[in-house]
């Protein structure tokens, strides 16, 4: 079956919501959550997250916040940090990675550190047996994803297109998903524009998707109460999951 990895932003609009939701996809077709750190410049992130992650920085979000809420969601869904590196760094990558093990948190994804910059904490990682997940862009040629996924872990995160989440762009998968394929057995999950119109074509030759901005955007409705975003994220992604299985 292939998998679907949920993007929230942890704090939105508040701890107990965050949790709540996180629980409530776990139970409609999210195999993996992906809880967002709110970081003031979110550089891989469209506007959508973008605004997610401000209105949280604003509402007094606080990094023992993620803490709370990892310990009550990672043992019961299967949970990964998304994060951009300074906010990790200033906590400490020993101290992190010593907190994400204990609390149950099974790895990082980290967009703006480079594998030439990752390669730097492998160890770290390795040693706690946690995964940090490792980004193929479209551009990348055969020798470069030969070297980046030789040590690849969970999965390897193929972004959809060249620029920031949720934009929608399209770009043509299948040579550089044959290019991994060759290179690592790893699963190959594809991230960036995927949402109820798009999940059903990316997920073509991928094992799984992973879905941001589709799920935040409904945060983001003030129009909805919390319950009701929490109903349709779950009505999105029961949608996405069965699409990709179709």
């Amino acid at each position: 079956m292939k998998q679907l990895v949920a993007y929230i932003t942890a704090g939105y609009p508040d701890k107990n919501f965050t949790i709540d939701l996180a629980l409530a996809l776990g139970e409609n077709g999210v195999d993996t959550l992906e809880l967002g750190v709110p970081f003031s410049d979110p550089v891989a992130d469209g506007p959508v997250i973008e605004a997610a992650n401000q209105r949280a920085l604003e509402a007094g979000f606080r990094f023992s916040d993620l803490l709370d809420i990892s310990e009550a969601i990672a043992p019961k869904i299967d949970t990964l940090w998304m994060g951009y590196f300074n906010p990790f760094y200033q906590y400490g990558m020993e101290r992190l990675l010593d907190k994400a093990k204990s609390i149950g948190v099974n790895g990082l994804i980290i967009p703006d550190v480079p594998y030439e910059e990752a390669k730097n904490y492998h160890s770290l990682f390795e040693d706690r047996g946690l995964a940090n997940i490792t980004f193929v862009a479209p551009t990348d040629g055969e020798a470069r994803i030969a070297t980046i996924t030789a040590e690849a872990r969970k999965f390897v995160y193929l972004v959809a297109y060249a620029g920031i989440t949720g934009s929608g762009k399209a770009e043509d998968l299948a040579p550089v998903l044959e290019m991994i394929k060759r290179h690592t057995q790893t699963p190959v999950y594809v991230g960036f524009g995927v949402n109820e119109q798009s999940a059903r074509e990316k997920v073509q030759g991928a094992d799984g998707v992973i879905v941001g901005s589709a799920i935040v955007n409904v945060l983001l409705d003030d129009s909805l109460s919390n319950t009701q975003k929490i109903a349709k994220c779950c009505e999105i992604t029961r949608n996405i999951k069965s699409l990709i299985n179709a």
